[in-house]
């Protein structure tokens, strides 16, 4: 039986190929694709952009986030969830019977690959919140579904929901990124209009099919290199509005931040970048009178949640994704576009293993977002 042999709580701690736990601070590799029509593509092209960088990772990680995969359940939230065995299903999927109504559900279809092993047993479940119930929490939709994924997360054990949002699915795990890609069957079985990927090349902490990239909750997603020296003040700071970083990484806490500013503080993209990628004091007293108003109030306000440390991210979000670097870019990031298309990549091979003609090539300064949306078919 699949995940016999997991650790009940850990979920695959330091399972699946060992080999290369070599610490290199400059690797994981991130990329992304969004056809801002709305035109949908298969997961094929964000396969081949992530393993033409094989290098940046050591198949301790891999994942990707697809985004409009769900058209026919769109009105409901997907959760993605790894077991290790299946009483703990059991008990998961007792507790989704008392809070949501299982539109469907069934378990992950997946291909034996050379490279994925130790797997653990993989559903997914379209849900909707049962009214009743919500109406009994006093919380709106969003806080209602956030609570219902920790508490699985922190009272499962041997359970992990590791995607939770509508229309878009996390699909990650120990291994290659290219070789989690063909696992979960990504160039036959899903087409969407975005798509991010990370392969990851553990700095800290090991490598566990939750402790992979992307890290999600709700529709965000994060995939995410660097190493981020503020962690435990910004850990401690978000922890104070009922969130928990038990995951072994430092994305976790930057999913939860920006989570925080977006959905919670109501902050645009923009002002979210000027948060957590701040400019410095002497660079904000150099702007325009409105500029630096804005910048010094943000600075002010969200003090501990300035990520110190060199990372290139990108978030995603339905609809759209940014994509951000630190301030001082110690980390490299390439931006593309051709026609309705729009790439990011660690690397410029990256893009141009998938799309050699471009209308436009160029690399973000350090701390300034590079955004692209579905709302105007542009660069906002």
């Amino acid at each position: 039986m699949r995940g016999k042999n997991m650790n009940s709580r850990d979920l695959n701690v330091n399972s699946g190929p060992l080999e290369g736990e070599v610490r290199i601070p400059s690797g994981c590799a991130v990329s992304a694709i969004i056809d801002r029509s709305g035109k949908r593509m298969t997961g094929g092209d964000i396969i081949k952009s992530i393993a033409t960088m094989h290098d940046r990772s050591n198949g301790l990680g891999g994942g990707f986030a697809g985004y409009g995969i769900y058209p026919d359940y769109k009105d409901c939230y997907a959760f993605h969830l790894f077991y290790n065995d299946f009483s703990c299903k059991k008990e998961t999927e007792d507790f989704l019977i008392s809070h949501f109504e299982i539109v469907y559900s069934s378990e992950m279809k997946t291909r034996k690959t050379k490279g994925i092993v130790n797997e653990p047993i993989i559903y997914r479940y379209f849900l909707s919140p049962l009214s009743k119930r919500l109406a009994n929490s006093l919380l709106d939709e969003e806080q209602y579904v956030v609570k219902c994924v920790n508490k699985i997360n922190a009272e499962i054990n041997g359970a992990f929901v590791f995607s939770s949002g509508k229309n878009m699915g996390i699909f990650k795990g120990v291994g290659f990124p290219e070789d989690i890609g063909k696992f979960f069957l990504l160039d036959e079985e899903y087409a969407g209009y975005m798509w991010t990927a990370h392969g990851r090349y553990p700095t800290n902490t090991p490598g566990w099919w939750g402790g992979a990239h992307p890290f999600g909750l709700l529709d965000y997603s994060i995939v995410h290199n660097g190493e981020i020296s503020s962690y435990d003040a910004n850990r401690r700071y978000i922890e104070m509005f009922g969130y928990k970083c038990t995951l072994q990484t430092d994305t976790e806490v930057i999913t939860y931040i920006i989570d925080y500013l977006i959905r919670v503080k109501k902050l645009t993209l923009q002002e979210v970048a000027k948060v957590i990628s701040a400019s410095f004091w002497s660079t904000i007293e150099t702007k325009s009178d409105e500029e630096r108003r804005e910048e010094e109030f943000l600075r002010k306000a969200f003090p501990s949640l300035l990520i110190n440390g060199p990372f290139s991210i990108i978030f995603g979000f339905n609809g759209g994704l940014m994509a951000l670097n630190d301030r001082l870019k110690l980390r490299s990031m390439v931006c593309g576009e051709r026609g309705t298309k729009a790439y990011i990549s660690s690397e410029e091979c990256g893009i141009r293993v998938i799309e050699p003609e471009l209308d436009k090539l160029f690399s973000p300064t350090g701390g300034q977002p590079v955004i692209y949306s579905l709302k105007d078919g542009g660069e906002l």
